[in-house]
């Protein structure tokens, strides 16, 4: 099978938000540092959660999960923020920080291990989703950051839960 167009072959950083699992290529992420306290910006959208002062940089921070519309839960000590390169309309590039409850691993996806999305009949809007990837331990939906992070209010996603072992053995 030959990857769709943005899906390759790679690295991918992997993170969840409660039982639901999600990678993004590697080469999208600046850092992942661990939470720390955010300053809240007023009149902001739920999802905004505020800013932070990383390294003298002042960088704005959205919650993910209010941005999926999932729940809010307490942050435990594995909540971490993701910093993703995005290419602002200005051409250069700015970092936003994104809260996830934690940051599970970097894995390397081969083609077999890369799928397009589901097709969810119109109810997901396909332009935030790469595709699916699929270790021996587990499945994950892989995330279009760019278009997440630059949409105005929520984006619905489906919860992606289900485990590759689930479904049997893998062939490499």
């Amino acid at each position: 099978m030959i990857a769709p167009t943005g899906l390759r072959p790679g690295r991918y950083l992997t993170f969840h938000l409660g039982a639901s699992h999600y990678g993004v290529p590697i080469r999208a992420v600046r850092e992942v540092v661990r939470m720390c306290p955010v300053t809240v910006v007023p009149l902001m959208p739920p999802h905004v959660r505020g800013v932070v002062n990383l390294r003298g940089n002042v960088l704005p921070v959205f919650d993910l999960r209010a941005k999926f519309g999932m729940a809010e839960v307490e942050y435990t000590d594995r909540a971490c923020i993701v910093f993703f390169d995005m290419q602002g309309a200005s051409r250069h590039l700015a970092a936003i920080g994104t809260i996830v409850d934690g940051v599970d691993d970097v894995v390397m996806l081969g083609e077999s291990q890369l799928n397009p999305p589901p097709d969810f009949a119109g109810a997901v809007e396909s332009a935030y989703l790469l595709g699916v990837g699929s270790t021996a331990e587990r499945s994950f939906t892989l995330l279009q950051m760019q278009n997440i992070l630059v949409t105005e209010g929520s984006v619905t996603l489906p919860a992606f839960t289900s485990t590759a072992a689930a479904r049997g053995p893998e062939t490499p």
